[in-house]
């Protein structure tokens, strides 16, 4: 996997959230891979070897929570 670096994170996130509430970059939200309190916009995004895009939690690649491991603090 390689890190993507996404300029505007907001419009990143309209564009690819895959659920319907799509949050704000300043939202806080707890990583139940990490256990930890993340701020959104500190997230990851990483591309597989077929150029998949994925967003994951901001302590990754130690942490390998994406947003479906993502709630509300």
């Amino acid at each position: 996997m390689k890190e993507i670096e996404i300029k505007d994170k907001q419009k990143y996130l309209d564009d690819n959230y895959i659920f319907e509430d799509i949050p704000e970059v300043s939202d806080r939200k707890r990583c139940l891979h990490c256990g930890e309190i993340i701020i959104v916009g500190n997230y990851k995004v990483y591309a597989d070897e077929q150029g998949d895009e994925y967003i994951y939690c901001p302590n990754a690649p130690e942490c390998d929570g994406t947003i479906l491991d993502w709630m509300d603090d």
